[in-house]
């Protein structure tokens, strides 16, 4: 049986998304003011500022990011 996710997350990109957010102190602090809010509002309010990717170079409204994993993770803030 072959594992299919990257480091338990649905793909690199949203594995990528969650470091940054869990690993960047400034975007911790406001993703936890998003939280209510949903992962989407965040990512849009980043592109609204400027940010349209992380420093990696993964689009914050990347297609293939697992939206509903990234809500749990900000819920979880």
């Amino acid at each position: 049986m072959t594992d299919n996710t990257y480091n338990g997350w649905a793909n690199y990109e949203t594995w990528n998304v969650a470091l940054w957010i869990g690993n960047d102190e400034g975007l911790y602090d406001w993703a936890r003011e998003y939280r209510r809010h949903g992962y989407q509002s965040f990512a849009e309010t980043l592109k609204e500022i400027g940010s349209f990717e992380t420093p990696d170079g993964v689009a914050w409204t990347d297609s293939g990011l697992d939206i509903e994993r990234l809500d749990e993770m900000m819920a979880e803030l």
